[in-house]
């Protein structure tokens, strides 16, 4: 992969970064939800920026990427938006949808986690 170069990334919210000025991209993993994905360190920055896109997307804007790896990674992204978003459904309400509309939200969360801990392991392996 090759950094793009003088590419305005947007974060989220109104806040862009020049590709080639970003050092480090650190999912956020608790308190992670809307507003809250990555901490992105940039440099001659002294505090680190809060994003509200996941560093998969973040990562995609800054890189060449193939375009079936961007696909894989944009689907692989609006997984883990869709996770968070389940996780914040308490269960009254997951009870109640699975009642009202036989839709299983712990059955797809899951999935959901299987998915995205099979990525995480082939990551690690290669």
């Amino acid at each position: 992969m090759e950094i793009k170069e003088g590419v305005m990334v947007p974060l989220g919210y109104g806040k862009f970064a020049r590709s080639d000025k970003i050092i480090s991209l650190e999912p956020i993993e608790d308190d992670r939800g809307p507003g809250r994905r990555t901490v992105v360190y940039i440099e001659e920055v002294k505090s680190p920026i809060i994003a509200s896109k996941t560093e998969n997307s973040i990562l995609a804007r800054m890189v060449e990427i193939p375009r079936n790896e961007l696909e894989a990674s944009a689907a692989l992204e609006l997984l883990y938006d869709i996770g968070d978003d389940i996780g914040q459904i308490g269960p009254m309400l997951r009870k109640s949808i699975k009642k009202e509309a036989n839709f299983d939200l712990d059955r797809i969360e899951k999935r959901i986690n299987e998915i995205i801990q099979h990525e995480i392991e082939f990551d690690e392996t290669h």
